[in-house]
């Protein structure tokens, strides 16, 4: 787990923070105990995440013409072989397992965040675009993680 405990508390940063991988975000001035039950915080979702991949990332599946392998952190369109983040295969696999429905953004905070992070309103959108630039073959006109505005995502095969 990576928290970033910081004087910086513009939006900007913390959602920069977040997205290069933090856990959390802690802004000056903080109390010791806020500190304290953010650490037991992150290490309760990241504990659950660890035995909950272990259980089921074992199985790769099939998104399109990607071939997602959770164990390896990895995916795989023909010969080209893409490195993927553990939050990139919560999300893959959540939409996969709820195939043709819509999945709504609380769903996957609370999946592939964790029940504890209180996200920014861009937070999603700037993490599933930067997925879609990495996965889809066309970013601009997905075929694996497709918005359903006002609502959340859904993948259809």
């Amino acid at each position: 787990p990576v928290i970033f405990i910081t004087a910086k508390s513009e939006e900007i940063d913390q959602v920069l923070g977040l997205e290069l991988g933090a856990d959390d975000y802690i802004k000056k001035p903080f109390g010791t105990r806020e500190v304290i039950a953010r650490i037991k915080a992150v290490t309760r979702r990241c504990l659950q995440q660890t035995t909950s991949i272990e259980s089921s990332n074992s199985d790769s599946f099939q998104m399109a013409d990607l071939t997602i392998f959770p164990d390896q952190l990895r995916a795989q369109r023909s010969d080209t072989k893409l490195e993927l983040s553990l939050r990139d295969i919560k999300i893959l696999q959540l939409l996969y397992r709820q195939e043709g429905k819509v999945v709504d953004r609380d769903m996957i905070f609370n999946e592939c965040w964790g029940r504890d992070y209180l996200p920014s309103s861009r937070t999603l959108d700037q993490h599933i675009s930067k997925l879609r630039k990495h996965i889809e073959t066309d970013p601009k006109h997905p075929t694996i993680v497709k918005t359903v505005h006002g609502l959340g995502y859904r993948y259809d095969n």
